[in-house]
């Protein structure tokens, strides 16, 4: 376990002068000391996640239900790694997408 991982205090040797003193800090510490609550933050579930959603239902039941109609003649290797790999792959990119906020 490092320091950083115990959720206490973490020695920053930058934050202190010659004379062992705390310097001024030249980051906007306001939110430290005023932090804003959760609640106050926009997080509905807009478009976004109906997106998200839109995604689930592709991955989880399209995709499989291709798998199974896939006729065994054209390549069943195929549809077993392509099928599932390019749902999961924008499922997941879309989950990122989703949930970053500008």
């Amino acid at each position: 376990m490092s320091s950083s991982d115990d959720g206490g205090y973490v020695h920053d040797p930058a934050a202190f002068d010659e004379d062992g003193e705390p310097t001024e800090s030249a980051d906007d510490d306001d939110w430290l000391v005023n932090p804003a609550h959760p609640e106050t933050a926009d997080r509905e579930f807009d478009w976004r996640g109906w997106t998200v959603v839109g995604m689930i239902v592709v991955a989880f039941i399209i995709a499989p239900t291709a798998i199974l109609l896939w006729p065994p003649d054209v390549g069943y290797r195929f549809a077993l790694l392509t099928l599932p790999l390019f749902p999961a792959f924008f499922l997941a990119v879309t989950a990122v997408w989703a949930t970053t906020r500008p």
